[in-house]
């Protein structure tokens, strides 16, 4: 076998491949073999029918096409080893010329990985927002512990703000009650905002046994997204009691023996978790930056394919779930169409020059993943996918996503990296020290590019589902 290697732009190549006709030997006993096994010829038996009978009544062109295209793939894939070229998705394949006992000449376009130039990254500098916690925001968080710990009894008045009504519900959409449409014993929180539009006002005002029909869109179910005529009916109104916010508050609402100890406490957590989020702006600024120095071709067909699996994700897994469409999604969000597709397209873009880039970085600074690295990757996958470890696990393994998810790893090491060699300071000009947490640059990693799997491949959640189904 020969081959040439034709680049045709950055992120494409076209491979020329002639290949004598002995070395399609293989490939034409096992299309005689596979054929032998699928016809049958009266006066012989079947699987041994000689290959010029086979030739005869069925043509040597069958047999040479069932050749072809059990011979492509190989051909093909030795090719691109020898040529030592990184390839992305399927190629377009051409049959040039095909000589019966003479040669196989066949062409096949495909997108590469582009070659990418890293500049030094030691010079990036990003402002980040200052770790501050005010007494207001530990007055906040206490408060929201104080919610929790509410207590109800029921009064003899009209419903105001903050009371906690049950309530029953009907629901019409064009004169006719909805079959999932009715419900009776609902606790709602006024004000809260957890029901349906305009039923705050519609129930304010009422006591037990009072009544009220309002119009509202209805956000689930069979007619989500319609015009409904809902009555609702008022069965109790229960006033909120909030605990007093004192000592005796802190031991039953934590394991604190003083509310100052809990407001200690509280401060604490409300650090750590803006030092989580500092860092993680931090990741996401560097990374902006580190982009910003690299130029990447971004190859059309995957690009295509990325921002094709994006649109697919979010109308068939995400907006599914939530009972919308499209069109729905986009009102609520206040897009038109277009700027739907291109906020999509620029996403998917930033997406895969992330991986590009982070990818040449792996190489460059040879990073390698540990079983403990993915192991722990694995867990907070699991966590954010809702499936148990041991499920998400057995769909990366089934799904062949193993892969996948030690570049996901991978790509944050490379990310920490640089974050490492970059210089953080804070809107109050300090310089930020930030733990080397690569587990938590892998999720930032994650969360920019949103990396989709390669052409034909499924993420384990996508696995899963089939396995399910």
């Amino acid at each position: 076998m020969k081959s040439a290697v034709e680049t045709l732009n950055p992120t494409r190549v076209r491979l020329s491949i002639e290949v004598p006709f002995e070395e399609l030997k293989d490939s034409l006993d096992a299309a005689y073999k596979k054929i032998n096994q699928q016809v049958t010829v009266k006066g012989f038996r079947k699987g041994k029918i000689p290959a010029r009978v086979i030739d005869q009544r069925f043509g040597r062109g069958a047999v040479l096409e069932e050749a072809v295209n059990d011979a492509l793939p190989k051909f093909y894939t030795e090719a691109v080893n020898e040529a030592e070229i990184d390839v992305l998705g399927q190629p377009e394949v051409d049959i040039t010329e095909l000589k019966d006992g003479e040669t196989l000449n066949f062409t096949a376009e495909v997108d590469v990985r582009p070659a990418i130039e890293i500049p030094d990254y030691s010079g990036i500098e990003v402002e980040v927002d200052a770790v501050e916690v005010t007494d207001e925001d530990i007055d906040q968080s206490v408060e929201q512990l104080r919610e929790r710990f509410a207590s109800t009894s029921p009064v003899e008045r009209a419903a105001e703000d903050g009371d906690v009504v049950t309530i029953d519900l009907e629901a019409k959409v064009d004169g006719e009650v909805l079959e999932d449409g009715v419900a009776s014993g609902v606790s709602y929180t006024i004000g809260s905002g957890e029901l349906l539009e305009g039923i705050d006002d519609a129930v304010k005002g009422l006591e037990a046994g009072g009544e009220a029909t309002f119009t509202s869109e209805l956000k689930g179910g069979s007619a989500a997204g319609k015009e409904a005529e809902v009555t609702v009916k008022v069965t109790q109104v229960a006033a909120r009691e909030l605990p007093e916010l004192d000592d005796e508050f802190a031991q039953l609402a934590s394991e604190f023996d003083t509310l100052d100890e809990l407001r200690a406490d509280s401060r604490k957590r409300l650090e750590n978790m803006k030092q989580y989020d500092q860092a993680t702006q931090a990741q996401e600024r560097v990374l902006e930056k580190l982009l910003e120095l690299v130029e990447v071709p971004v190859p059309e067909k995957l690009l295509e394919d990325e921002i094709n699996t994006r649109k697919h994700n979010l109308e068939h897994h995400q907006l599914g779930q939530m009972g919308l469409d499209l069109e729905k999604y986009l009102e609520i969000q206040g897009k038109t169409a277009e700027e739907f597709d291109a906020e999509t397209k620029e996403a998917a873009v930033k997406g895969i020059k992330t991986q590009f880039v982070l990818d040449e970085l792996v190489k460059r600074e040879k990073l390698n993943v540990n079983q403990e690295e993915l192991t722990e990757h694995l867990m907070r996958r699991a966590a954010s996918s809702g499936m148990s470890p041991d499920q998400f696990a057995q769909a990366v393994v089934e799904g062949g996503q193993v892969p996948l998810l030690v570049g996901e790893v991978a790509r944050g090491k490379a990310l920490a990296v640089v974050v490492e060699a970059a210089t953080v300071k804070d809107t109050n000009g300090e310089v930020v020290d930030l733990d080397d947490d690569e587990d938590e640059t892998a999720e930032t990693v994650e969360a920019s590019s949103e990396e989709t799997p390669a052409e034909g491949e499924e993420t384990p959640a996508e696995a899963e589902e089939k396995t399910e189904g």
